[in-house]
């Protein structure tokens, strides 16, 4: 199905910079045009992206980290968090899952936006990363039911953080899902975002094949590029709108 709807705030929760880029930026440039606030979790600071035999990790860190930041201002984003656990090992600990439950708490997202832990395979020629399951794995976990139970890291609500249960998750898929998303005005800052991660594309042009993929997810859609997700509600239009004074007055 076509997905028109447009979530008042969302929260990307993934394990590397430019995982956003490649998998959803599209989205998120259309929702924030429409006015939508945005936040980015990103789990590792993606230092084993560089294969130089003794690079300097700290320094590597501290590159990757401020193309993530770069490429989040292209989109619209104004809010993004490192959690700073070891890219290459990342697991799905409760330690984990209780980082990004403060960040749930924190930002208030009514919508979810991370991987799906259960792809493996990313057609013919790709396996997918296990940090990319993992940071799924964590954030799926976090979101639900861990985020909304005031009395699971009940440390946290001394600290401010009061429970919250988001609306949605949207579950990047690897064309497998099955709501799309028109982003035929939003390719070109999706791309352009994808090219602040300079460290990473050095002289790839992301443009080509970015739009290839965009126009394969749209084929046979009233689209020229999608961006496709597996897609949760975890609370109905009417308990929402309910319940939805008073969440965002906790």
């Amino acid at each position: 199905m076509s997905d028109t709807y447009v979530p008042e705030s969302a929260m990307a929760i993934v394990a590397h910079p430019d995982d956003i880029e490649f998998s959803c930026a599209g989205t998120l440039a259309r929702w924030a045009r429409a006015g939508a606030r945005l936040a980015y979790v990103i789990c590792t600071s993606g230092e084993m992206g560089f294969n130089q035999p003794g690079i300097d990790l700290a320094e590597a860190a501290k590159i990757r980290e401020a193309e993530q930041r770069r490429a989040a201002e292209i989109v619209g984003t104004k809010s993004v968090t490192f959690l700073r656990q070891p890219d290459g090992l990342l697991q799905p600990t409760i330690e984990l899952r209780k980082m990004i439950v403060r960040e749930i708490r924190r930002f208030r997202p009514e919508v979810v936006i991370c991987g799906d832990p259960t792809i493996l395979w990313g057609g013919d020629a790709y396996i997918n990363h296990p940090d990319h399951r993992a940071a799924a794995t964590a954030a799926l976990d976090a979101t639900f039911p861990a985020a909304g139970q005031p009395n699971l890291f009940a440390d946290l609500e001394a600290e401010g953080y009061h429970a919250h249960k988001p609306r949605k998750v949207y579950a990047t898929s690897f064309g497998q899902g099955d709501h799309f998303i028109d982003i035929d005005e939003t390719i070109d800052i999706k791309i352009e975002a994808l090219r602040s991660h300079e460290s990473q594309m050095k002289d790839w042009d992301p443009e080509p094949r970015i739009k290839e993929w965009g126009a394969e997810t749209a084929k046979e859609k009233e689209m020229d590029y999608a961006e496709v997700f597996r897609v949760i509600t975890l609370i109905d239009d009417e308990d929402w709108e309910k319940n939805k004074g008073r969440v965002e007055s906790e």
